[in-house]
């Protein structure tokens, strides 16, 4: 069995709230691959801002 990160904003790898690079610690990306993600998922419709805004508030910053 693997360990896994827990899920937390790191201060140190952030740009804007440190949402993209937590995920990307969590999952085994890295940060770059997260953000470049998150940047083409806006040009589909939907709620992609308001998704990052509840992260920002939810996951605790280490």
């Amino acid at each position: 069995m693997t360990y896994r990160m827990p899920l937390s904003r790191p201060s140190e790898k952030a740009m804007i709230a440190g949402v993209c690079a937590g995920l990307a610690e969590r999952f085994g990306m890295k940060p770059f691959t997260m953000r470049l993600l998150f940047l083409l998922s806006c040009l589909l419709p939907g709620p992609q801002f308001i998704i990052y805004i509840v992260l920002w508030i939810l996951i605790p910053k280490r």
